[in-house]
């Protein structure tokens, strides 16, 4: 018999929780520490770092369809997003507070598989889940995410400190993940579009945390961002932030055969697929001219994440513009995602 939230109540599921934490996740550092099993988590900032916090949120039905999510998938990228805007900072994540809304009819081993993915995420950085919340929602599942991360006082590179003249660096294929969402609400989920690869990047997103983390060490990035509003979008916020424009090349954008298959079909430039809205998690991170070698060789150490030069930051507040392959110039705005947009 499957067991629901109903059937065995708020507590024994939290003990079931807590009971799964310790078999798969770890330990809280230090021994100032306190983690779950009180009111309060109690945790020791380390002398010389200063202390990341992040939150967001993931609701059924606006952030990820469950149909073509699986609940450990839905863990993994619950806590991946997390993850993400700690890493798009330079930071690590450290520890993870979590409220869930969960029906009477979930069931149990789905809240488990949730679990798993979120320790699967956060293990590889030996970060661990200090507690959280359970209540009943209404319609459907959400999950609240507070991460509290780190990093060496005075290395966190922000949004707001891009120069003009400094060189555009893109991680990954952004625009993948998007187009894997409008397959999918195009055609829904058929043998032939499980391992399609613009389907995973969808459905199983990965985070950019240690390249961050790695640009941020370097000294050489003057500002990062991570890809959660589609490349235009946060590209956009980097702009507004450090009162600067960007010039682009369609040319110089990165491009992966599947997304320009996705284009063609949809009758698309393909360089709107990489523009447009999409969570891909990848980093936008600028650099002095001249040292985007030097960048990119930081990352490579670390990581097989291709980067890629896409254009330069420009004095021209709020303007992005693209240069075309046949040399003409498009003016693309700053639009990105937004909740409340009809």
């Amino acid at each position: 018999m499957i067991e629901t939230v109903s059937q065995i109540g708020e507590f024994k599921l939290i003990d079931r929780i807590h009971e799964l934490i310790q078999k798969e996740g770890v330990e809280a550092r230090g021994e100032d520490s306190l983690g779950m099993g009180d009111d309060c988590a109690v945790l020791a900032a380390r002398p010389g770092y200063d202390v990341l916090v992040t939150c967001d949120c993931v609701v059924e039905g606006r952030h990820y369809l469950p149909q073509y999510t699986s609940p450990f998938d839905l863990g993994r990228r619950a806590m991946a997003l997390n993850i993400s805007d700690i890493g798009a900072m330079g930071g690590r994540p450290l520890y993870a507070v979590i409220s869930l809304g969960l029906t009477p009819d979930t069931r149990i081993v789905d809240v488990e598989a949730m679990y798993s993915g979120f320790v699967a995420e956060l293990n590889p950085f030996g970060a661990a889940i200090m507690g959280g919340n359970i209540t009943q929602s209404g319609d459907g599942l959400f999950t609240d995410i507070t991460l509290i991360g780190e990093i060496q006082k005075g290395r966190a590179v922000r949004r707001s400190t891009a120069r003009a003249g400094d060189v555009i660096l893109v991680t990954g294929y952004p625009g993948e993940s998007g187009a894997g969402l409008a397959l999918l609400l195009k055609q829904g989920r058929s043998a032939d579009l499980q391992d399609h690869p613009l389907v995973k990047a969808y459905t199983r997103p990965s985070h950019r945390a240690r390249e961050g983390h790695a640009a941020a060490d370097s000294g050489l990035a003057t500002a990062m961002i991570d890809i959660s509003d589609g490349l235009l979008g946060d590209l956009g916020h980097i702009c507004t932030e450090s009162g600067l424009g960007a010039h682009l090349f369609e040319a110089k954008l990165p491009l992966r055969q599947p997304l320009q298959a996705f284009a063609q079909g949809r009758r698309m430039r393909p360089y709107e697929a990489v523009l447009e809205e999409s969570d891909d998690y990848e980093l936008i991170i600028t650099v002095p001219p001249g040292e985007a070698g030097r960048l990119c060789s930081v990352i490579a150490e670390i990581s097989g994440v291709p980067v890629h030069e896409i254009g330069t930051m420009t004095p021209k507040a709020g303007e992005i513009i693209l240069s075309l392959a046949d040399g003409t110039r498009k003016d693309m705005g700053t639009a990105g995602w937004d909740h409340f947009r009809r």
